[in-house]
């Protein structure tokens, strides 16, 4: 099974992203996708793969609290 895990990214460089992931700090390749500041992104195998928006996040975790 592979999971992704919801990070917020804190830094851009040129072709990666330093996330932060529950209070870990993961470089990131961002390659082909965009991204800034404050973004919220899926991370996956040390890759970005998207963007998600902060309603998404709340949903996200709800579900995570309701498995563990």
């Amino acid at each position: 099974m592979c999971v992704a895990i919801i990070g917020k990214v804190i830094e851009v460089h040129e072709r990666t992203a330093t996330v932060e992931l529950k209070g870990s700090r993961l470089n990131a390749t961002s390659g082909i996708l965009p991204v800034s500041v404050g973004d919220n992104v899926l991370v996956h195998a040390g890759c970005i793969l998207q963007k998600v928006d902060d309603n998404y996040v709340d949903e996200l975790e709800e579900l995570r609290a309701e498995i563990f």
